[in-house]
């Protein structure tokens, strides 16, 4: 079943996006996905699992085939349509809305939001508000957790404010920054049978250190946090991170 949520977020997630998502995202290979859905359904144990931009279930599908009960919210129908075309599917319900407001029945073991997805709330009382409702929807000791880059400021020479972040023969990827704004445009253009395809993301890209005090404003606590799925220790290098909080008792 799918529900439906008035949504605030603006949705970007749509036709040809929608549908090249899957091709388009290298992240949806096994080898990538597979440590994902080790470390969720670790933390998960034998409880059931909300997914914030649930999209097209690259990580909810096989996630539910470990046995984890799934739930998942997503803004775009489109996406959701995607999810609906594969095997498997119909053992996840899912609520179409914004994730940072919706509500769903019941409470999780888990609350996740992956591949830098935090990022697409584009202002910090937004990212707040995502913390407060991935809490509303835990179980006491029950975990939240984000997966995201750590922002590339470093990378961007003395007055310049646009880095490429792919560079391939049918793929050009390019992040523009607004560094005063704490924000950024990913900008995509795709080579297809000698036409030329494009799609612009917009992003707040935000600290580990900011994290952690949304989190603790919604009631979590920093449980653990590592470079990448496979628990590679987190660093002054590391250029991801996937962190965990906590509910903290009442």
């Amino acid at each position: 079943m799918v529900r439906h949520s008035r949504p605030v977020l603006h949705n970007i997630f749509t036709g040809r996006i929608a549908e090249r998502y899957d091709m388009d995202t290298p992240i949806s290979a096994p080898a990538c996905v597979d440590p994902v859905v080790d470390f969720l359904a670790d933390v998960a144990g034998v409880g059931a699992a909300l997914e914030f931009a649930i999209g097209t279930g690259r990580i909810a599908l096989p996630l539910s085939r470990r046995g984890v009960p799934v739930h998942g919210i997503d803004l775009s129908a489109d996406m959701v349509a995607q999810l609906r075309k594969k095997p498997g599917s119909d053992e996840i319900g899912v609520t179409v809305g914004d994730f940072t407001t919706t509500e769903v029945d019941g409470s999780f073991r888990l609350v996740y939001l992956v591949y830098n997805t935090i990022g697409n709330v584009t202002t910090q009382s937004e990212q707040v508000a995502c913390f407060r409702n991935a809490a509303r929807h835990l179980e006491e000791g029950g975990c939240f957790v984000v997966e995201v880059g750590v922002p590339t400021l470093r990378q961007l020479p003395p007055g310049e404010s646009v880095r490429a972040f792919e560079i391939g023969s049918e793929h050009l990827g390019f992040d523009e920054f607004d560094i005063a704004a704490q924000k950024g445009v990913s900008h995509h253009y795709w080579l297809r049978g000698g036409t030329l395809e494009t799609f612009s993301c917009p992003y707040r890209f935000v600290w580990p250190s900011e994290l952690d005090l949304m989190a603790q404003l919604a009631g979590m606590v920093l449980r653990e946090r590592w470079s990448d799925w496979n628990r590679s220790p987190f660093t002054s290098e590391s250029t991801h991170h996937v962190s965990v909080w906590e509910k903290a008792a009442p």
